[in-house]
């Protein structure tokens, strides 16, 4: 989720999308209870195997926006659908959707679409949006020194620093680093060795000269072609905390964990700052739209699979500006990052699982 914002006026905007892979730990043939329903867990594999097959026909009828691997109000093991609040009949699409397939039930979730969002909260006790004095920490609003285009700014969140070989960098995601891709609405294209800022231009009135460069962009070209939504920058000399630490989260670990339901997480981002939430649904497919420029038109479609699903009521754990956070185990000391926040709704949001995300850019967490 990116926010977008004009001279006179403040907009939310979120493209849908974030990935995640979980692992389970069993001793002696005893599932751990911090790990039972992950990825790993047999009785999940069942359930994913059956939700893979029939998701290409689900999300082809009606309103559909996704699906996922979750549990009812029972707790039971279900395929979740994702059902279009703003459709032009939801009720009508999920009364078609059959109550099972392949002996695994499956449960309808109403949502709005996975999208931006929602304008910024007052400045806080510790802000996510004000001008820190470097070394800055992350966690923070931050963004493409350049995201200005057709009367607007945009930006994100400088989610959580990782190493690549000898250098660091700062993880953020594509949409907030790299996806300016037509010369339009401010006659050039997002390249290597472009500014990366502190804050945001969404926070500085869209004028640079308040912020201050903390990185240079160095594109890995993440979409439309891969399954994470992710981009870096590396961290120019002095400007950035060594050790990774992110705001009212700290130091965290250089290992990370998978996810798994009902999995505790928190993040630190720029709207929303230090949230909480659960880990609602594994293995989700999901589309997702991109534009060609901030507050330009469409770009492409991407369809995600593998995504972590986490609760969203209300917009509380994640809204527009706050894409690009990491997200990390909710644990007081050196917490283990499980993904890499994206996009979502007003009720759920999407993460790339973090193992995806480091693999595809051959990089470790920077962490104890």
């Amino acid at each position: 989720m990116k926010t977008y914002r004009s001279m006179k006026t403040v907009l939310g905007i979120v493209s849908t999308a974030v990935v995640l892979s979980f692992l389970s730990v069993v001793a002696f043939g005893v599932e751990l209870p911090e790990q039972a329903l992950s990825h790993a867990n047999p009785r999940v594999q069942e359930v994913m195997a059956v939700q893979e097959a029939a998701t290409p026909d689900l999300m082809a009828m009606p309103d559909v926006l996704g699906t996922a691997v979750g549990q009812n109000n029972h707790g039971e093991l279900t395929i979740l659908v994702f059902v279009n609040l703003e459709g032009k009949n939801p009720a009508a699409s999920a009364r078609n959707i059959p109550k099972s397939l392949g002996g695994k039930g499956i449960t309808v979730k109403f949502t709005e679409p996975f999208r931006a969002l929602v304008k910024p909260p007052k400045v806080p006790a510790v802000s996510h949006t004000a001008k820190q004095t470097t070394p800055i920490q992350l966690g923070t609003s931050g963004g493409w020194g350049h995201d200005l285009a057709n009367g607007y700014c945009c930006g994100g969140t400088l989610g959580s620093l990782i190493q690549i070989g000898n250098d660091k960098y700062i993880l953020s995601n594509y949409h907030v680093f790299e996806s300016d891709i037509v010369s339009g609405g401010n006659s050039r294209v997002a390249a290597n060795g472009d500014p990366v800022i502190q804050p945001g231009l969404i926070d500085v009135n869209c004028n640079a000269d308040n912020a201050q460069e903390v990185a240079t962009l160095v594109k890995k070209g993440s979409l439309p072609d891969n399954n994470v939504d992710a981009s870096i920058a590396q961290v120019v000399s002095g400007a950035v905390d060594p050790a990774g630490s992110i705001l009212e989260i700290g130091t965290i670990s250089s290992n990370t964990v998978a996810a798994s339901l009902n999995q505790a997480v928190k993040k630190s981002g720029r709207t929303t700052r230090l949230t909480r939430s659960k880990v609602s649904g594994l293995n989700a497919s999901v589309s997702v739209a991109y534009d060609n420029e901030c507050a330009g038109g469409a770009a492409f479609s991407k369809l995600y699979t593998g995504q972590i699903i986490i609760a969203n009521r209300a917009s509380k754990f994640l809204a527009g500006g706050d894409s690009g956070s990491l997200m990390v185990e909710d644990v007081a000391i050196n917490p283990r990052a499980v993904g890499l926040l994206f996009a979502g709704s007003s009720s759920l949001a999407v993460a790339n699982p973090i193992n995806e995300v480091l693999d595809f850019l051959g990089a470790t967490m920077v962490g104890n």
